[in-house]
């Protein structure tokens, strides 16, 4: 990996931990916290993925979970360590990696990108595949079934809607104006 494009890999590695620094909001019937590091995941994709290839953007969701994997509290509300991944909210943590590469590698194949574009593929990528990922984790740690972890995910969705929106558009004006992203590619 050219240095430069490791430099852009830790950079969102950065973005996704200075992003946990932001307290979790624990609801009362899901251990399953809201955090604004979905946001990061979407960035990650859309951004690095989507100019350098899509392996990039889940170089740095890998390289972010490896660090909480050896106990930094980089996760919101200062979690970090293994334990994370065997908790209700595991599966979601894992799909992080699965919906940046999906992220960048639906954005990476597009000529011209629009906001309503990046829009739908944040949907698919970074809300979609975490929920396949995360659900039947939840469902399982939980000890309830697949559609009992459905509805309790319906209640994220106003707030990933609104992460899909900010990510879409902070995407579309970093891509358009970061000229090293533009040289990097290939």
């Amino acid at each position: 990996m050219k240095l430069r494009k490791l430099m852009y890999v830790s950079m969102f590695v950065t973005i996704m931990g200075a992003l946990g620094i932001v307290p979790p909001i624990f609801l009362g019937f899901s251990p399953v916290p809201v955090t604004l590091q979905t946001l990061g995941v979407m960035l990650s994709g859309s951004v690095l993925g989507s100019r350098l290839g899509p392996k990039y953007g889940a170089f740095s969701q890998i390289i972010f979970l490896l660090l909480v994997m050896t106990g930094l509290p980089l996760l919101s509300g200062g979690r970090g360590g293994i334990g994370v991944f065997f908790s209700p909210s595991g599966g979601y943590i894992i799909g992080w990696v699965a919906g940046a590469y999906v992220i960048g590698f639906l954005l990476y194949r597009m000529k011209n990108v629009s906001f309503i574009k990046v829009l739908l593929v944040h949907i698919l990528g970074g809300v979609l595949v975490v929920y396949v990922f995360g659900i039947p984790i939840q469902a399982m740690l939980m000890d309830i079934s697949i559609n009992q972890a459905i509805l309790l995910s319906l209640v994220y969705l106003p707030g990933d809607c609104i992460k899909v929106a900010v990510a879409s558009l902070l995407a579309v004006k970093i891509r358009n104006s970061i000229p090293l992203l533009k040289e990097v590619r290939g």
